[in-house]
């Protein structure tokens, strides 16, 4: 079986608000939500509009480390990169919704690039690819 990336974990303050904002904000499917009563936590997983193979896992923060990481995952570093087939339809509806971009639009050799935060500060490349030389 080929090798994929299936779930990155997202340490989250609280599970509805991350929902509404990766949901109601960034148009993300809920794909699951189940309580785990052992270990009083939720599995709550999200996935872009159409993804296939890979999903964020929204994890709460369950102890004061963990909260520390909330919204610096990679020390100020992008954490994530989204990719659409649409950049101006999803930069326009993300900025209509409040969405915060820290880095402008700005087309480069590899296609159109604007960073944005999610709600907690977390930064990601918002990507359109440039076609391909023989398209």
């Amino acid at each position: 079986m080929p090798q994929y990336l299936g779930l990155v974990s997202v340490v989250v303050k609280d599970y509805d608000e991350a929902i509404a904002f990766y949901v109601g904000t960034l148009g993300f499917s809920l794909i699951e939500d189940t309580y785990q009563p052992a270990q009083d936590k939720r599995w709550v997983v999200v996935a872009p509009s159409g993804a296939r193979e890979s999903s964020l896992l929204l994890a709460r923060a369950s102890n004061d480390h963990q909260a520390s990481r909330i919204g610096d995952q990679t020390g100020g570093r992008v954490f994530l990169f989204l990719y659409t087939d649409d950049f101006w339809r999803d930069f326009n509806a993300y900025k209509a919704k409040g969405v915060v971009f820290v880095r402008e639009p700005k087309t480069e050799a590899f296609g159109t690039v604007a960073v944005f935060q999610d709600l907690y500060g977390n930064q990601w490349d918002l990507i359109q690819p440039a076609p391909s030389p023989s398209a």
